[in-house]
């Protein structure tokens, strides 16, 4: 049975070409950017060329206290294209601008210009945009913590989010004014997955996605393990993409140096006993199970206590991990099961083998010898294996890798 499963496979070429990344969401998009009157406008900066990485077409609305902290000349040179901050230098730009624009973003976003948009003022530039635009709009507060805290502007505010306004930040930190507490705004990279969010499909809103990513660790002593060399990069994309795209995420992970994204339900684990443990409790009322993490096959038989002296001989002795895809695979009812296989080679049957015998519903295969494809880089070049068949893809960014098998899933569990 499991040979004619095999051989039933048809294999198709995906005739795409390489992406860019996660340029794929803001590319070809027009962003209006306004920048208001704080300290943290400099940021502002960094966000401009960060969206202009990503494919985006930037315009830049300033208002009058914002130029008081960076001249216009360095977004023109930022963004590449005029700043706006005069409503009457450039008669109806307040409409063409908004007429053309996919999302506004205001970042940074003072107590002022929260408080103007929150009542429906329009006596600059940037309200006149901010009150004539109909798309979504991002805000990310930046002030004093005395201000973010005051009622007047906590109503102003819940006013704007009731509106479909998204807000981002702020954080908690070092103030302009010297004093630690909440106004700090947000980093550029936690203001730029909102807006990734912001503009993506929300396909998997209502969804639980359950990832796992990294690696896990054998220990041989309190000083010594085993380990491999996954950094996590594929399953965190997985575990962002799926936010995005509106999942509840779950994602657990082995060590890895990398950020949880800030809306998933983080678990951190160490070992493959751990990692089981994590994924088993996990499974309740889970639509997906994405299992990214490179899971260790062996572990020593035993941890001894104290550290191993060294010698010129050690002799160790493992067994078995539990295997977590055949557990999930064999259960009667589980959320729809996604495993990976990474190979040294172009060992696709064996990755086919695994789909039928863990009793997988997808296998995603990737050679970590070809190049971009290999440990801890931001590209992989995969293979998605199902029972109907197998699809190749070509080099792509992990981000784009992570929308790529979310977009098989979508169209498999809807």
């Amino acid at each position: 049975m499991k040979n004619s499963l095999l051989k039933k496979g048809r294999r198709n070429k995906v005739p795409e070409e390489p992406h860019s990344g996660i340029a794929v969401v803001l590319k070809n998009k027009n962003i209006l950017l306004g920048v208001t009157g704080s300290v943290a406008v400099y940021k502002a900066i960094d966000l401009t060329r960060r969206l202009l990485d990503e494919g985006a077409s930037v315009h830049v609305i300033m208002t009058d206290a914002s130029t008081r902290f960076i001249t216009p000349l360095s977004f023109e040179i930022a963004s590449r294209n005029r700043v706006y901050s005069d409503t009457f230098q450039y008669p109806m730009s307040h409409i063409t601008l908004t007429s053309d624009a996919d999302l506004m973003v205001i970042a940074p976003a003072t107590a002022n210009s929260i408080g103007k948009y929150a009542h429906g003022i329009a006596d600059d530039m940037l309200s006149t945009c901010l009150i004539s635009f109909r798309g979504k709009v991002v805000v990310a507060p930046a002030m004093n913590w005395r201000m973010y805290e005051s009622p007047a502007f906590r109503k102003n505010l819940q006013t704007l989010t009731d509106m479909g306004v998204v807000q981002v930040g702020p954080q908690k930190g070092s103030l302009a004014c010297g004093e630690d507490g909440i106004g700090r705004m947000s980093e550029v990279q936690d203001i730029m997955e909102c807006i990734f969010s912001a503009l993506s499909k929300k396909d998997l809103a209502g969804k639980r996605v359950v990832v796992t990513a990294g690696p896990t660790r054998e220990h041989m002593d309190p000083v010594r393990f085993i380990s491999n060399r996954s950094s996590g990069k594929m399953g965190y994309a997985v575990a962002r993409a799926a936010l995005r795209r509106g999942a509840e995420v779950i994602l657990i992970s082995g060590p890895s140096h990398l950020t949880p994204p800030s809306h998933a339900v983080f678990m951190s684990v160490e070992t493959a006993e751990e990692m089981g443990e994590a994924v088993r409790g996990a499974l309740k009322g889970s639509d997906a199970l994405i299992m990214a993490a490179a899971v260790a096959d062996f572990t020593p038989s035993e941890r001894n206590k104290r550290k191993i002296p060294k010698s010129s001989e050690l002799n160790v002795t493992f067994r078995k991990t539990p295997d977590i895809l055949s557990e999930i695979g064999a259960m009667k009812k589980r959320p729809f099961l996604v495993g990976f296989a990474a190979e040294t080679g172009a060992h696709i049957s064996r990755a086919r083998r695994k789909l039928i015998e863990k009793g997988a519903d997808m296998v995603i295969f990737n050679d970590v010898t070809s190049e971009g494809s290999g440990f801890d880089v931001d590209t992989n070049e995969i293979t998605i294996i199902e029972k109907r068949g197998i699809s190749s893809f070509p080099l792509m960014t992990k981000d784009t890798v992570a929308d790529t098998i979310l977009d098989r899933i979508v169209k498999l569990i809807s």
